[in-house]
């Protein structure tokens, strides 16, 4: 297995945390779940290196099981929640634990070559900049609501972070609900369990979050990780992709 990431320009990074790569290198399936981890994705999969399919995700709420065959490989771009209203221009609600099938023709993808990764996430920074260019300006209220849930990782109340941006809590929850497909209060539970992976990984079973007591953190991670803390930090048979792959980031 061969798996890579590589970091947008400086400039998209309020859109997209990072481009990623997944080779099955192996004659037999790799069998891996998924842990939500607060962002949504556009793959595009193929077999020996010829494109198939293009699938956009939303968000995940649990874990989800991935089987990946032989010869596959995959690529991503896994995005921040700002890029729905100012890259792809489409709610993902519908999409919650689920994805759609694009067209090969999405983002003329299908004219990429993808055997040389730097130059593919170069066009795609060209790309989506000019997407990102293409609107007057950028709601103040939407860029620093994120910015403020992805640096204190979920662990403050949606009273609080209303109070910081000017937006009240009722508008915030109805524009989550439209777009994303939940409230803020469940969008920030999976960041601060997403956020608790890195201490995990580690062997640091007790919160590192700001969660009430031990009962908290066990029951939030278990609703959206379906395993214990123990179960994450063991991994057996390197089962869960992000705590395998945390330290070739």
């Amino acid at each position: 297995m061969v798996y890579k990431e590589f970091e947008p320009t400086a400039l998209l990074t309020d859109f997209v945390k990072s481009y990623w790569w997944f080779d099955n290198t192996t004659n037999k399936p790799l069998d891996y779940t998924i842990l939500p981890d607060g962002c949504f994705d556009l793959i595009i999969s193929f077999t020996k290196q010829q494109q198939q399919e293009i699938s956009l995700t939303g968000l995940w709420t649990k874990q989800v099981a991935v089987s990946i065959p032989p010869n596959t490989q995959l690529f991503g771009i896994r995005f921040k929640l700002l890029a729905v209203d100012y890259m792809l221009q489409q709610k993902i609600a519908l999409l919650l634990n689920s994805e759609q099938s694009k067209e090969p023709s999405f983002w003329q993808l299908n004219e990429y070559t993808f055997t040389h990764l730097e130059s593919v996430t170069e066009k795609l920074n060209n790309t989506m900049l000019s997407l990102v260019t293409s609107h007057e300006s950028i709601d103040h209220r939407k860029r620093q609501l994120f910015n403020l849930l992805y640096q204190t990782n979920g662990e403050q109340t949606v009273t609080q972070y209303a109070e910081q941006v000017c937006w009240s809590s009722r508008q915030i929850n109805r524009y989550f609900s439209d777009r994303f497909g939940l409230p803020l209060k469940s969008y920030c539970t999976i960041l601060k369990c997403h956020a608790s992976y890195k201490h995990l990984k580690k062997g640091q079973l007790y919160p590192e979050q700001d969660y009430f007591d031990q009962s908290h953190f066990i029951k939030d991670l278990k609703k959206h990780t379906g395993s214990s803390p123990t179960q994450l930090f063991e991994n057996k048979n390197d089962r869960f992709l992000q705590l395998t792959t945390m330290t070739k980031k």
